[in-house]
């Protein structure tokens, strides 16, 4: 900037009862936001790779993200900016757990139904193991769409405005993952039919 141009900054209120208000204002609507989007913000994590034992750590650093941040998202665009740093942090927690090869650490059901036998409990922790194990394998924009198709039951044009892609790209993902997730099952099944055969 040269000397002879002068930065313009606004006047401070006159007092500060309008700090206060415009404060009170952005707590308000960040609580909003949390309350609305937290069971959705955690769901999405753990479909999208982060393990149970991470997910409390990546939703602290999802809304950490959107404090800061508040004052840049649109009203009504705060589902999709979530999603968006959901999607990034799911992506580094997935890389940083790769690198340091962390196993058997995971509880895989947090909460147990009460009537539940240990029968059912034990069924639901094999499901929940099999699922993680055929979405690790969908690269993460696919697994992105399956999961907010198949799981969050999104329709393709919320999905479309929640990652921000047209929603032939979402169909196109959608088509791309099934049949991904639906080759690595068949594997899957052949694999352990070829292990319980030969026994």
């Amino acid at each position: 900037m040269s000397p002879s141009m002068s930065l313009r900054l606004p006047a401070p209120p006159a007092d500060g009862a309008a700090v206060r208000e415009t404060s009170r204002g952005r707590d308000v609507r960040l609580r909003a936001v949390v309350d609305a989007n937290f069971d959705f913000i955690g769901r999405s994590l753990r479909n999208l790779g982060v393990v149970d034992a991470d997910v409390d750590d990546a939703l602290q650093q999802v809304f950490l993200v959107v404090a800061r941040r508040l004052d840049e998202v649109k009203e009504g665009a705060e589902r999709a900016f979530l999603f968006q740093v959901a999607i990034r942090i799911a992506s580094r927690m997935r890389r940083g757990r790769a690198r340091r090869r962390e196993i058997g650490e995971e509880v895989l059901v947090d909460h147990a139904d009460a009537s539940a036998g240990p029968e059912a409990i034990a069924d639901r922790r094999r499901a929940h193991a099999l699922l993680d194990e055929l979405l690790e394998e969908l690269e993460l924009e696919l697994r992105t769409v399956f999961v907010l198709y198949e799981i969050e039951e999104l329709s393709t044009a919320k999905i479309a405005a929640l990652i921000d892609v047209p929603i032939g790209t979402v169909a196109s993902r959608l088509r791309r993952a099934r049949e991904a997730f639906a080759a690595k099952a068949e594997r899957l099944r052949l694999s352990r039919a070829r292990k319980e055969g030969g026994r």
